[in-house]
């Protein structure tokens, strides 16, 4: 089964932010998906803009691009803060992260 049909996305848009507030500072997320997340000068991980400018502003959100999808899903995954969330921007349903059904 594809991530996509294990997410049940087929064409949903998703978005992904962190709760900085758990976030560890290991730089997983930025090594799997760098275009999406960033470590800034605070140690904390960050989520960036498709104009790629970092979004510090709590519960900041960003758009998950559809060729990105496996690697911000496995970053989710290998969180050791558990602090990624990816969500359905549909219904803010989450699909990937610590609040997941």
């Amino acid at each position: 089964m594809s991530v996509q049909q294990e997410a049940g996305v087929d064409g949903e848009a998703l978005e992904v932010w962190i709760d900085q507030d758990l976030c560890t500072g290991d730089g997983i997320c930025a090594q799997y998906a760098p275009e999406v997340f960033e470590l800034d000068i605070d140690g904390l991980a960050y989520v960036k803009s498709p104009q790629d400018e970092l979004l510090q502003d709590t519960g900041a959100t960003t758009p998950v691009p559809l060729p990105l999808l496996t690697d911000v899903i496995d970053s989710a995954k290998e969180c050791p803060g558990e602090c990624i969330h990816v969500r359905r921007v549909s219904d803010s349903v989450e699909v990937y992260g610590p609040d997941a059904a």
